[in-house]
């Protein structure tokens, strides 16, 4: 039986070998430098990305980013899904004890597999971070660089600041990628965008981290693309978690796999007529090459383009018309006194984009609540709030919200498009007094453009993070992550996630 200090060996032995192989095969003839591909430039960028192009904006918001996905994967590991792909991982593979899995004390996977499950709890209550153009951008890429960090000998750690550096690097090209279509920047209806681009961003963030050259990190690239995607009619399912877990993983593998030498399409980010690359996720791929960063100076996406955390477990699109119903239900308290009853409502109409999968009059799971403007909108009306409870069965099942449901009537507006920066929310209901109560929501507490307190982002993290950790360790991650452009290596933080 292997010892782990032998099984992180080997690990970092393969790598090296690779890079050592890679090298030697290289033509002693020199010959002319091959044109600029949008891929190379991608693997270049890459590659040559130093923690000096960071700027103050960039560390601050990437540490919220990563102190947020961390106390939504700890709450996640209390989950079902989680559970099920934990034993999955256990009973199914050889035990290779290196990284460490949320919320479970004394178990560690394989690096990949570890990525895997610690993927799925960030999202297995879709509680972790949303950007635009819409996707999941944290939870694919921090887990595989929880699980290379944790691999390494404690001598060879990475600093603070590199372990942000290739974090940053996973959530830029996830950024650009969406960028280079129209189709991705409104809620999506084929691919879900974690699996897609989560699964690019966590190869470049794995290749920046493992230090591959330029060629591999475009090659991590290409391998990766031919292990994305996922459908969304897994979304309100108990598979809709394995997409980030799968992104986390399988972006790690292809970074693995590459530092050994394997070669996939140089062409994989252009457009090539007649032969698909990752433009079969977008029809109307079209696109552009990453400046140099030596030539140009590089803005980050995430420096002009900020985050949105969640205030309560379900879909981004819940939160307009959560907040937009609790409006009302703060009428409807000044008015009656007291609780919320359903006798007193005769109809409730709420404005909502048309977005088939978020459309779900009587959802009958905790993942279809999630995914239901009348599950949250009918919640917020008789509890003012949607919160992780909301969710439990029980709560489900309530009649006097089931009754609420019944009366649910939806409209699409043309003004109201399903794109999370334009969209809005809004309820109107009707009393059995004849009475009508409106509530509209243009931009929540939470949203980019709304952004949550430092405060506020940190009482979630406790509440999330204090499900399964003591106080005391809750408030040293919170230091850890604070200061972790200050970290000369990232023990301190991977020591209170053990």
């Amino acid at each position: 039986m292997l010892s782990t200090l032998q099984r992180s060996t080997r690990y970092l032995s393969a790598i090296s070998a690779a890079r050592g192989l890679h090298k030697s095969a290289l033509d002693v003839v020199e010959r002319p430098a091959p044109e600029e591909t949008v891929t190379s430039s991608f693997g270049r960028f890459i590659q040559s990305v130093q923690p000096r192009h960071l700027s103050p904006t960039v560390l601050q918001r990437s540490k919220r980013m990563v102190l947020d996905s961390i106390g939504v994967g700890l709450l996640g590991s209390t989950t079902d899904v989680f559970e099920l792909a934990l034993q999955h991982c256990q009973h199914m593979y050889a035990p290779d004890d290196v990284s460490f899995v949320y919320g479970r004390q004394g178990v560690k996977l394989s690096p990949t597999l570890a990525a895997f499950v610690n993927g799925v709890a960030a999202h297995s209550m879709d509680f972790d971070d949303t950007w635009h153009p819409a996707t999941h951008p944290s939870g694919a890429v921090l887990p595989a660089l929880l699980a290379i960090s944790d691999m390494l000998h404690n001598n060879s750690k990475p600093s603070g600041l590199d372990f942000l550096t290739a974090f940053n690097v996973g959530i830029e090209i996830q950024g650009r990628l969406m960028r280079f279509s129209n189709e991705a920047h409104n809620i999506p209806k084929r691919f879900h965008p974690p699996s897609v681009v989560g699964t690019m961003g966590s190869a470049a963030a794995c290749a920046r981290l493992l230090s591959l050259d330029r060629s591999q990190c475009s090659n991590a690239l290409a391998i990766a693309a031919s292990l994305a995607g996922a459908p969304m009619a897994n979304a309100a399912t108990q598979s809709k978690p394995l997409h980030i877990g799968n992104a986390s993983r399988l972006g790690l593998e292809a970074a693995l796999l590459a530092s050994r030498g394997l070669e996939a399409s140089p062409l994989v980010l252009d457009a090539v007529p007649g032969v698909a690359g990752f433009s079969a996720f977008y029809e109307d791929y079209a696109p552009n090459p990453i400046a140099s960063l030596e030539e140009h100076e590089h803005s980050f996406l995430i420096e002009t383009q900020d985050i949105a955390f969640k205030r309560f477990p379900a879909h981004l699109g819940m939160h307009w018309i959560a907040d937009a119903a609790a409006i009302v239900h703060k009428s409807l308290v000044g008015l009656k006194g007291g609780s919320v009853s359903p006798n007193l409502v005769q109809d409730i109409l709420l404005r909502v984009p048309l977005s088939k999968y978020i459309n779900r009059p009587f959802p009958e799971t905790e993942h279809q609540a999630r995914h239901s403007f009348q599950f949250n909108a009918c919640t917020a009306l008789l509890d003012g709030e949607v919160t992780v409870q909301s969710f439990h069965p029980e709560a489900l099942q309530r009649p006097e919200l089931l009754a609420l449901l019944s009366r649910v009537r939806v409209e699409h507006p043309h003004d109201n498009p399903a794109n999370f920066n334009i969209m809005y929310g809004e309820v109107e209901v009707t009393l059995a007094s004849g009475d009508v109560l409106r509530g509209r929501c243009d931009t929540f507490y939470g949203h980019w453009r709304n952004p949550l307190s430092q405060e506020s982002l940190q009482k979630k993290f406790r509440s999330n993070a204090g499900a399964v950790l003591s106080n005391e360790r809750v408030d040293r991650l919170i230091e850890a992550v604070e200061g972790l452009d200050r970290l000369d290596d990232c023990k301190p933080l991977l020591a209170q996630l053990q």
